[in-house]
């Protein structure tokens, strides 16, 4: 199940930056950096194997305790970065484009650089000594100005106003190439903290290289002529040469990826080719003389997505012939269903989902969603129980939320669907209809109860600083 789900807070203007200017991966257009986020993309089957090649690495990077969280963006480039020390945001792009799990790893591996080295915290510090040091330089220029605006009245001499100009500019572009240079080092230790790591798990810093070096030819034109000491990340030649000569002494730089990993990595690519990727680019990538697993998966998606549900069951039952136990295959048989109005049919193949996956909460959601929505109150109380236990694991997702509000509504319980809607409304950064519906929830419960505090909470909490 590809969900597009929008991001319920704005950054900041420092996380803009940071993220802009420090982090991302591959140098991050200014015109790029925008006020609110990008949408994100939750997947089952995505994350789950994010989450397996992020793990031994986090694990030897001393961040295996720290719950850091795999966040897809919807966004087609080839980039990755970290903002707030808690997640790593990887565009389907990256995922996209990486041709072998080793070239995705590197990346992660690069971030994890990032977050092991505390940049993020770090590069706050500096642009708070920067801003001082700006603030500083502008009143005194300013001082200046304002000396020389007064004699020039009186004396028509207006040198000591161009000096303070100059006193402002000068100090100003000096800060800009000290940060520039710092965020340039950062990005030179988290490649050599990424090899380390990937060392250490006994993997291949080739990724990487690969990877980097793909970036190298192409930005080679972009970057001639450029005065290396304003790149916010070192110059791409200089840093490829720099990651071969100490990531080509790891022991283990011929090592090749699993075949088994590599298939999982081919189905997760087609998944997010026939998903995001247009009809005709979905059969370009994956012609039907070809007759792999991962090509045939996609074909079966764009099918369904496209219209034509008949053809699309009949290639998905063929996929699960092949892999009985795949859970990610009657999640798609059973979304294709749902999403074409036939929720009752939708229960069984999605229940099976749900089985083999250990109980996946986006997938139980999904479930929940077919169970609400064959208007059979025979299934309500079922809906309640998964949906329940769905949101406990999944707290951040408004679909489950909203799924269970219809099926307390269907009961009868207007106290815990109006909670159910206004944490909805709250996880979509609708404040004002959340705070509504939890005013009205709280008049619903007795007051002191769990539903009661959490209404509260809700009608209490602050909407996000900008």
């Amino acid at each position: 199940m590809l969900l597009r789900i929008a991001l319920r807070q704005k950054a900041s203007a420092l996380t803009a930056l940071v993220t802009a200017a420090a982090i991302a991966l591959t140098p991050f257009s200014a015109a790029r950096a925008q006020a609110k986020g990008p949408p994100v993309l939750r997947d089952t089957e995505t994350e789950q194997l994010l989450r397996e090649y992020t793990r031994p690495i986090l694990r030897v990077a001393g961040l295996e305790k720290q719950n850091i969280q795999m966040v897809i963006i919807n966004d087609g480039s080839f980039n990755a970065f970290v903002a707030d020390g808690r997640r790593i945001f990887v565009n389907w792009g990256a995922i996209l484009q990486s041709e072998t799990p080793n070239q995705i790893i590197g990346v992660l591996a690069h971030e994890t650089g990032h977050l092991a080295g505390g940049h993020l915290s770090k590069l706050r510090e500096q642009l708070a000594t920067a801003q001082t040091q700006m603030i500083i330089a502008m009143l005194l220029g300013a001082g200046a100005i304002a000396a020389g605006s007064t004699r020039s009245s009186s004396a028509g001499n207006n040198g000591l106003a161009n000096a303070g100009a100059a006193a402002i500019a000068a100090p100003q572009e000096m800060i800009r190439r000290t940060l520039l240079s710092y965020q340039r080092q950062q990005e030179e230790n988290a490649d050599r903290a990424g090899v380390k790591f990937l060392t250490a798990t006994q993997q291949s810093p080739k990724g990487m290289y690969e990877t980097f070096k793909r970036f190298t030819s192409e930005s080679l034109f972009a970057s001639r002529g450029a005065d290396p000491y304003l790149q916010s990340h070192p110059m791409p030649a200089e840093r490829v040469a720099a990651l071969q000569e100490f990531a080509g002494t790891s022991p283990y730089w011929n090592k090749k990826d699993d075949p088994a990993l590599q298939l999982r990595h081919d189905m997760v690519r087609a998944k997010i080719s026939a998903f995001m990727e247009r009809p005709e680019t979905v059969y370009r990538r994956y012609p039907q003389t070809n007759d792999s697993l991962p090509a045939r998966y996609a074909r079966a998606i764009s099918t369904y997505l496209h219209g034509d549900l008949r053809s699309a069951l009949t290639q998905i039952d063929a996929l699960i012939q092949v892999q009985p136990n795949n859970p990610y295959f009657y999640e798609v048989r059973g979304q294709a269903l749902l999403e074409s109005g036939k929720p009752a049919e939708a229960i069984a193949p999605l229940r099976k989902a749900a089985q083999l996956s250990n109980n996946a909460p986006l997938i139980e959601m999904l479930l929940g969603q077919a169970l609400v929505g064959t208007d059979n109150k025979a299934y309500t109380d079922d809906a309640v129980r998964i949906l329940r236990a769905a949101v406990a694991r999944e707290p951040e997702a408004a679909l489950g939320y909203t799924q269970l509000a219809m099926a307390y509504g269907r009961k009868g319980d207007y106290a815990e669907a109006d909670l159910a809607s206004a944490q909805a409304a709250y996880l979509r950064g609708d404040n004002k209809t959340a705070r509504e519906l939890a005013t009205r929830a709280k008049t619903r419960f007795a007051i002191g109860t769990p539903g009661w505090v959490k209404a509260d909470d809700i009608v209490a909490a602050k909407p996000p600083r900008n």
